[in-house]
């Protein structure tokens, strides 16, 4: 556990998959319910947060999720994939973040920078070569963020949300940028 003032980053455990669920729907809808279709994101929320998704999620050794708790409030998560765990690249020195969402009401009050460190702690402890992720183009505060901490844009790639097909920028940092 890393903790950042009144802040604590704790790793997620299947004990904490209701929790998981909650955060994950809240901060999805909130983050891009007003530039998608209800249908879509309905699909998407159903396919995406199941208790059968998440639970393998939570199983599998090369997914690994963090809360960010802030006085005891979870405020927002982290969800990194490593090795054949990776949506895309699937690159043995490679760390993907997949997810920091935090919720709207505590953005700009550096939870998401704690989510990120934790991210490069964790790929200096496992002696990866490189961060990457993929953002979708219309997120611009993301980009801004990822831009801010040295990710480079490299590729775009497709991104299903229900039936729309959708643009996601691939970034990658390299670790001894970080």
């Amino acid at each position: 556990m890393i903790i950042f003032g009144l802040m604590t980053i704790k790793k997620i455990t299947i004990q904490d998959i209701e929790s998981l669920k909650e955060i994950s729907k809240l901060t999805f809808i909130e983050t891009y319910s007003s530039k998608n279709s209800y249908e879509n994101m309905t699909k998407y929320l159903e396919n995406e947060f199941s208790t059968e998704k998440i639970t393998n999620d939570l199983t599998n050794p090369n997914i690994e999720f963090y809360f960010a708790i802030l006085n005891k409030i979870i405020v927002g998560y982290l969800k990194v994939n490593f090795k054949e765990a990776q949506t895309e690249i699937k690159d043995e020195n490679a760390l993907e973040i997949e997810r920091i969402y935090v919720l709207k009401e505590f953005h700009r009050k550096r939870i998401g920078q704690a989510l990120y460190e934790k991210t490069i702690e964790l790929a200096i402890k496992k002696e990866m070569e490189y961060i990457w992720l993929g953002v979708w183009e219309q997120n611009h505060k993301a980009i801004r963020f990822y831009e801010k901490n040295n990710f480079i844009a490299f590729d775009k790639h497709v991104f299903m949300l229900g039936n729309d097909k959708q643009t996601d920028i691939m970034m990658k940092l390299d670790i001894k940028k970080a």
